[in-house]
């Protein structure tokens, strides 16, 4: 494994030393046949922040005012792709200031002196494709007052790097990658003089990355809802483009956008914001909206199983609960060991969540956020349902799905889930049974571990000579939003919930079993720190062949149907 993996790395370097070597003699394009509306969107205060010299990419926070981005220290792989990315572009463009047009031209300058002939960690398929996208968008922004020879070295850095995409495209990881690969050679073909050639091949490939990576019910293989919204995105600028420069936009492209915007549909709480699994995030502000504007796919009824993700919903409350097993392939190398995990939203207000994904706050995050204990489930002591490999790197035993069924009932929408994530260890399947009420006021649920067959109750057996008959030691965690204010009671056998639209929540179980409130996080990306939560635990022991916990998470009776929530979400933390 290990040599044939060496050997494919040493032959990509090789093809792409080749492809930047054909690159460099290609003629400067003539300039923008067309250019497309720039739609990237970018956040204000983060522009801000890059004027002033705090740099804030993929977690880390450099702080060098006056400083061009390619002299400042990489801290990590991620902090360099996104700079070599040119996301940051978007940042600067929605700022708009002479001063962020100033650091925008200085920055991508700078690159094409240093990097615009072949070099550093910024020509991989995807990250060109990223790049070509931004420097289309804001190119209004980025030539305004430059002279000639400016200009020409801009439109020769951007002939460069389409003929290396032309090249080695195929190259780019399925999915995203791809994605960003091929839209970044669409947009160089349909833009700039002496690139049409490209259109009709990078089309193409377009079309045929969407039948192959797209599924039938509009999911992608990582089933990572923030990156299926990236993917809607591209292709949306991608179909935008062609329609703009008269070009047919194929079957298959329309296709994968009608599929996709659903699919988005059901994955989005109440508060408009994405479902957090699988290394995704709750999207950038405004992008989701725009998205599904784009698509011009009328809204309908909502699916209620969309990417292996169930939803249910009552009144202003939704419930997305993870209903299958971790990504496997090569997108098990982001999967969350998050099987039968949920999040809750209540109006404007997200309530039950999970951690989230730890790509942006270091190794140990980036680890320790795929654990089951970071997802709102049950978890056994010191065992995901999933597990990973010693690397690290993916996972190797995937929990599977059991039994599923989703039906509506006279109390509310019933969802039964069971999977097999600590069949092997413990001889035990886990399930979990939800009911959200037709009002959204109260949700209930019941966990259960059971040994089912012979075998599994051997197991168990040896489970509990191994324990001295303690048995199998298990928690139900409920992370909370940070904005959510959680007490115990007297007695410690309820929680209060308290969010800041005002409603209250309250917190019951029955079985036996500890309840406490304990420390939790909550990852963000866009933030230089997790930010302090809490979450609700329940800590019990499996000593029987069957052990059940059941829970109630209910408005209390003086909380109005409908609260005007007119208050807004903290700003976004300044670095």
């Amino acid at each position: 494994m290990g040599g044939k993996g060496s050997t494919s790395k040493h032959f990509d370097r090789l093809a792409d030393r080749l492809a930047v070597m054909a690159a460099r003699r290609v003629r400067p394009a003539g300039g923008f046949v067309s250019q497309p509306e720039p739609r990237s969107i970018g956040l204000y205060t983060r522009g801000k922040q890059l004027v002033a010299g705090n740099i804030l990419l993929a977690g880390y926070l450099a702080e060098a005012p006056g400083t061009i981005l390619w002299d400042v220290p990489a801290p990590d792989p991620a902090f360099a792709a996104e700079a070599h990315g040119f996301g940051w572009l978007d940042d600067l463009a929605a700022l708009g200031t002479k001063e962020a047009q100033t650091r925008a031209q200085d920055w991508t300058w700078a690159w094409i002196a240093r990097f615009g002939e072949g070099r550093g960690p910024g020509w991989t398929p995807d990250l060109t494709g990223r790049r070509i996208i931004r420097w289309v968008h804001h190119a209004t922004l980025l030539l305004n007052a430059r002279d000639r020879a400016d200009s020409e070295a801009f439109y020769q850095a951007l002939a460069r790097q389409a003929a290396y995409l032309a090249r080695r495209w195929q190259s780019a990881g399925e999915g995203l990658q791809r994605f960003e690969a091929l839209t970044g050679l669409v947009y160089a073909g349909i833009s700039l003089i002496g690139m049409e050639a490209l259109v009709g091949p990078a089309t193409n490939a377009l079309a045929a990355a969407c039948e192959a990576d797209i599924d039938a019910e509009g999911g992608i293989p990582t089933r990572n809802p923030e990156e299926l919204l990236e993917v809607l995105t591209l292709l949306t600028w991608s179909a935008s483009a062609m329609s703009e420069a008269s070009h047919a936009v194929p079957p298959a492209l329309s296709s994968a956008i009608t599929r996709i915007a659903p699919a988005l549909r059901a994955l989005r709480h109440a508060d408009g914001e994405l479902a957090r699994f699988h290394g995704g995030g709750k999207g950038v502000e405004g992008r989701l909206d725009h998205a599904l504007a784009a698509t011009g796919v009328r809204a309908g009824p909502v699916p209620s199983i969309a990417m292996g993700f169930a939803r249910l919903s009552g009144g202003r409350t939704t419930l997305i609960v993870d209903a299958s097993s971790p990504p496997g392939g090569r997108a098990a190398a982001t999967g969350h060991a998050s099987t039968a995990a949920f999040e809750l939203t209540s109006g404007r207000r997200a309530l039950v969540v999970n951690c989230g994904s730890g790509l942006a706050f270091g190794p140990m995050w980036r680890l320790a956020a795929r654990a089951t204990e970071c997802h709102s489930v049950l978890s056994m002591d010191g065992f995901s349902s999933s597990r990973l490999y010693p690397s690290g790197d993916a996972l190797k035993h995937r929990a599977a799905i059991t039994t599923s069924r989703m039906t509506v009932g006279h109390e509310g929408a019933d969802l039964y889930l069971a999977h097999d994530g600590w069949l092997r260890t413990h001889g035990l399947t886990a399930s979990r049974s939800l009911t959200l009420a037709h009002d959204g006021r109260r949700l209930s649920g019941v966990e259960a571990l059971t040994a089912l067959t012979s075998e599994a109750r051997r197991r168990f057996e040896d489970v509990m000579t191994t324990t001295a008959m303690e048995g199998a030691r298990f928690s139900i965690r409920f992370h909370l939003h940070p904005d959510v204010d959680a007490a115990l009671d007297m007695a410690a056998t309820a929680v209060s919930l308290v969010l800041r639209s005002g409603e209250i929540w309250v917190f019951r179980f029955t079985g036996q079993a500890e309840l406490s409130i304990e420390p939790s996080a909550y990852l963000e990306k866009g933030r230089l720190n997790p930010r302090p939560s809490t979450q609700i635990v329940l800590r019990a022991q499996a000593r029987s062949f069957e052990t059940r916990i059941g829970w109630t998470l209910a408005k209390a009776k003086d909380t109005p149907l409908a609260i005007r929530d007119l208050e807004g979400a903290d700003p976004e933390d300044e670095p």
